[in-house]
């Protein structure tokens, strides 16, 4: 297996960043609602943006006809004409937007994207292919960008097109981010306080750490295993984040370790990163321990204070009662005496 060079092209496209606006991300769905919904069937359009600076922005996009043969995905069809009756229209509305390459449902690659691909350079030099997974996922976000570059091979063989991943994330300007906030109002739970929503997305932030890791892990697997070639840009890219890593164990830690101790106390290590950051995770388990129990007395006063209203409103309904019962009784008794005295009368007669 021939080992694959990094050209200067390919090193361009991983210093740029996507990023793609929550408005794409909903048409998208609705597109893929309305027209691919409970099928294997993918759907395909345009995304608009501006692509002049490293920073690459994806911030509008429309749906286009698309047909695809489910058993031979090199089968396909799509219109050209609704590209650039659309394109037209779109440079009436915002001409600052222009079209930056396409987008599909995917979820993954497939065969005839570079074909798809080549298409889209009639619009522009280097078409951005935007992946937008519709599924919901539970880690990470759904957007995937590469870009089409020439695959140099170093045992001097033809170069072919392959696609080279480029980082993306969600931004949303201020007026998206107030409708975004609309819109989770439904989803999230009001009665859950600040800190419950902090630990549910530190929570999420580490099982997209792990999930991560997995796969670097994988691809070094497959690589030492030789399944997959040496790219000496991702493992460059590895080692700076290893480089990156805080040492936290010192050469006393070390030395427990390797003699099989069960713990090891923050104040007999030597190593003052370690002790400074066991020392702050304490003090932040002490707050929340703290905050827990402040919270809980204050519930119980809470409910001692309400249990105290309600039985003095109990007291006080029962006082006003009282009178009108006695007035009702004493009015039953005179009607009670009146009633004897007419029966003594008429023996009497």
């Amino acid at each position: 297996m021939s080992n694959t060079g990094t050209t200067t092209n390919e090193l361009t496209f991983l210093n740029k960043t996507v990023t793609v606006s929550p408005l794409v991300l909903l048409s998208v769905v609705d597109h893929f609602n309305r027209v691919a919904k409970d099928s294997k069937k993918r759907v395909v359009g345009v995304i608009l943006g501006d692509n002049s600076s490293d920073i690459i922005k994806v911030t509008n996009s429309y749906a286009i006809p698309f047909e695809e043969d489910e058993k031979n995905s090199n089968v396909w069809f799509l219109d050209h004409n609704f590209i650039d009756s659309m394109g037209e229209m779109f440079k009436k509305i915002n001409a600052k937007e222009r079209l930056i390459g396409w987008y599909h449902s995917g979820p993954k690659l497939k065969p005839s994207d570079l074909k798809i691909n080549e298409v889209f350079k009639k619009y522009t030099s280097n078409p951005l292919l935007l992946i937008v997974d519709v599924q919901p996922r539970e880690v990470g976000i759904p957007t995937d960008a590469y870009y089409a570059v020439d695959d140099i091979k170093n045992d001097g063989s033809a170069a072919e097109k392959t696609f080279v991943h480029v980082p993306s994330l969600i931004e949303a300007e201020e007026a998206e981010e107030i409708g975004v906030e609309h819109l989770l109002r439904d989803i999230r739970d009001q009665a859950a306080g600040n800190l419950s929503l902090k630990v549910s997305q530190t929570y999420q932030s580490l099982l997209g750490l792990h999930q991560k890791l997995r796969e670097i892990a994988n691809y070094l697997d497959k690589v030492y295993s030789k399944n997959l070639p040496i790219n000496h840009t991702i493992l460059g890219k590895l080692q700076n984040v290893f480089n990156l890593l805080p040492s936290l164990g010192g050469a006393d830690d070390s030395k427990l370790l390797f003699n099989n101790s069960n713990s090891v106390k923050p104040e007999n290590s030597s190593n003052p990163l370690s002790t400074a950051f066991t020392v702050k995770t304490n003090d932040q388990l002490m707050i929340v321990y703290i905050s827990t129990l402040v919270r809980a007395i204050i519930a119980f006063h809470d409910l001692i204070e309400n249990k105290l209203e309600n039985k003095k409103l109990n007291e006080k309904n029962n006082a006003d009662l009282d009178p009108e019962l006695d007035g009702v009784n004493g009015s039953i008794s005179n009607l009670s005496n009146e009633e004897k005295g007419e029966g003594v009368s008429e023996d009497s007669k």
